[in-house]
């Protein structure tokens, strides 16, 4: 079981306007400009050997969600055990965080996203959203769960099944 979080973001769409404004002679008006923004972050595990995935939302990246993801991740998991490999964000290594019987972190190098296979799911995932625009974060939700639904085993399989994991997989299973 590999695990990371990805934040989807949606942006309003705004229209520059322009108007008249009187200043001193030689002063250029400047306007604070704030872009509204909200978001959400999509928690994440999948197993290469399965396909089985288990995907959450919650509304931002801290210890405290992450430690409601692992609760939810660990009653998802019933009697079985899964490893899960984390990036090193505060987030995930917060000392705060109670890790469950079941469920043994494996901490990833810094800087390195490409050795969690879940960083190609979240690929996969965020490329039909390329280059749209949602009215709302309600519609851009309802776009990711359609995208989820269509999601298959073999699909997750096919891009989280890096060889170093599956020799692993294998040699584990050995002893």
């Amino acid at each position: 079981m590999f695990a990371t979080c990805v934040r989807m973001k949606q942006g309003w769409d705004f229209t520059t306007l322009t108007g008249k404004v009187i200043t001193a002679s030689g002063f250029k008006p400047t306007v604070e400009v704030k872009w509204p923004r909200e978001n959400f972050w999509i928690y994440g595990a999948i197993e290469p050997l399965s396909g089985d995935h288990f995907l959450y939302e919650y509304p931002k990246l801290d210890g405290e969600c992450f430690q409601q993801f692992l609760d939810w991740l660990s009653v998802q998991l019933g009697s079985d055990y899964a490893i899960l490999q984390v990036d090193q964000a505060p987030a995930h290594t917060s000392s705060a965080i109670s890790w469950p019987e079941n469920i043994i972190p494996l901490f990833q190098p810094p800087s390195a996203p490409e050795l969690n296979p879940i960083e190609r799911l979240w690929q996969l995932l965020k490329k039909p959203l390329k280059n749209q625009l949602f009215s709302s974060l309600q519609a851009l939700r309802e776009r990711i769960q359609e995208i989820f639904d269509q999601l298959t085993f073999e699909q997750v399989i096919s891009i989280s099944s890096y060889n170093f994991i599956l020799e692993a997989l294998f040699y584990a299973a050995s002893y």
